[in-house]
């Protein structure tokens, strides 16, 4: 059974959210689901979210799941919006209480804040097998990025890699956040290029360098011919050193402090404060 998949590209973090399904009608999976946010305003919006809810009803899909690869560091996550709005289980990395310990300290988030991953509906064991209606899955542990990367294998021809790949001209993620290690990167870089040539590789981000497109999907074989960090001949110690090189000149993104204090609670905003308001919390001359 062929895996179907609609991608929607939010152009103010460059990241692609996917909808996976099989038929219409089908159950569906939704991955990496953005909420915007405006930093300078403090303002959220639900309108990219939105256009997802209208596909998945135009379609008339049941929701299962509502993927994270990780919790990412440049946009804040819609899926507790999306959940409330078409139902599905929130589902994570079970290495997502690791980063929760790190920025726990980092935000002095309340006391009441438990570090065991229960903001989520579920939380994947390495490898562990799933589905998505009809559709056989699978939850690739691929640490490196941060130690609670996923990749989603979905049928026998689509992988939903997260941050461990971008396109072939621009290479692949950082590994300089708390936990990440480049070595590591490699390595599950490498086990996902070891499937077959064919096997479709679903993007988390685009940055392209030209004037080309922005692209949502490559190939194994495109990645190992073509990619300028990890192509076939690439040795995990250049590698290594590549990152190093490359993570030494990168800025924070723009979105990290704002992002991952919700990230880390499955998409879900703050509760408000004594005057309805809700507040996130930016740690001055820490990061």
């Amino acid at each position: 059974m062929k895996t179907l998949v609609a991608s929607f590209f939010d152009p103010s973090s460059a990241t692609f959210s996917h909808v996976v399904y099989s038929a219409h009608g089908s159950e569906c999976a939704i991955i990496d689901p953005v909420l915007r946010y405006d930093a300078i305003s403090g303002r959220t919006s639900t309108a990219g979210a939105d256009e997802i809810i209208d596909f998945v009803r135009a379609h008339a899909l049941n929701v299962e799941w509502l993927l994270e690869t990780h919790a990412h560091a440049d946009h804040l996550s819609a899926a507790a919006y999306l959940r409330r709005e078409l139902g599905g289980r929130v589902a994570i990395s079970a290495q997502i209480c690791e980063v929760q310990r790190f920025f726990r300290e980092v935000y002095d988030l309340e006391r009441g804040f438990v570090c065991d991953g229960s903001q989520f509906d579920h939380l994947f064991a390495a490898d562990e097998s799933f589905s998505i209606g009809p559709l056989t899955a699978q939850a690739l542990h691929v640490p490196g990025h941060t130690p609670a990367d996923i990749a989603y294998r979905v049928g026998d021809d689509a992988v939903f890699v997260g941050d461990t790949l971008f396109m072939p001209d621009v290479g692949t993620a950082r590994c300089d956040f708390p936990g990440g290690d480049a070595g590591m990167l490699y390595r599950s870089i490498r086990r996902l290029l070891d499937l077959p040539a064919e096997t479709r590789l679903y993007l988390c981000h685009d940055y392209p360098a030209t004037d080309r497109d922005v692209c949502s999907q490559t190939t194994v074989a495109q990645q190992r011919a073509q990619n300028i960090h990890v192509r076939d001949g690439i040795t995990e110690s250049a590698f290594v050193a590549l990152r190093a090189q490359r993570d030494a000149t990168l800025d924070l993104p723009r979105l990290m402090l704002p992002s991952i204090q919700v990230n880390i609670r499955a998409g879900s905003l703050p509760r408000p404060g004594r005057n309805g308001v809700r507040y996130l919390k930016i740690p001055l001359d820490l990061m």
